[in-house]
């Protein structure tokens, strides 16, 4: 019988049984969807060929194990290796890029220059430093209100409740905090953007 002709199923267990060239024939049947399904997540050849035989390292532990039960799905089965090794591989990266269903894909969202970041990190650092420099300058009441909002968090029937105030006094003295903080930085002419 050829090869070509037998299914999926058949020929995992004809794998199992001890039988190498079975798996050959099951990559090579699944080679081109696997590997661009894996592209279409991370944008790169060598990285893709990584995951793609990381994939396969997998698949082939997985069945000496004895491991395997998706009887005929095969296919769907690898996918979801792949799939999760596409994960871990961003993960790891701690770049994951934002997919979203409209197509388009931004190539800004996986590029990571270190260099840049670290730039960023410093002027983040430096604008968060003065923001709380201006934090401090509020009145008691309005601080308390927008670092429990902006900090911690807290939706305003929380801080509420944390206060002692009513919605609408938290709303006000949050509205308040804003306004003073512009003030301040309109005064000192503060720029808080990089």
């Amino acid at each position: 019988m050829q090869k070509e002709l037998i299914s999926d199923a058949q020929l995992v267990s004809n794998y199992i049984r001890g039988e190498e060239s079975a798996l050959e024939v099951l990559i090579t049947r699944h080679k081109q969807r696997i590997y661009s399904f894996i592209y279409s997540k991370v944008f790169d050849r060598d990285i893709s060929e990584d995951i793609f035989q990381d994939t396969f390292i997998k698949v082939i532990r997985t069945l000496k194990r004895g491991k395997y039960n998706e009887e005929g799905k095969f296919l769907p089965w690898v996918m979801r290796i792949a799939h999760n090794l596409v994960i871990d591989h961003f993960r790891k990266n701690s770049r994951m890029p934002k997919f979203d269903n409209s197509g388009d894909f931004n190539i800004f969202s996986v590029i990571s220059d270190n260099a840049l970041n670290a730039e960023k990190t410093i002027i983040k650092g430096q604008v968060e430093a003065d923001v709380r420099r201006l934090i401090d300058e509020l009145p008691e009441d309005q601080k308390e209100v927008l670092v429990m909002r902006m900090y911690k968090d807290m939706s305003f029937k929380e801080i509420s409740e944390r206060t002692g105030v009513s919605i609408n006094t938290a709303l006000g003295r949050m509205r308040y905090a804003l306004i003073n903080m512009r003030k301040v930085i309109e005064k000192h002419n503060i720029v808080l953007t990089n």
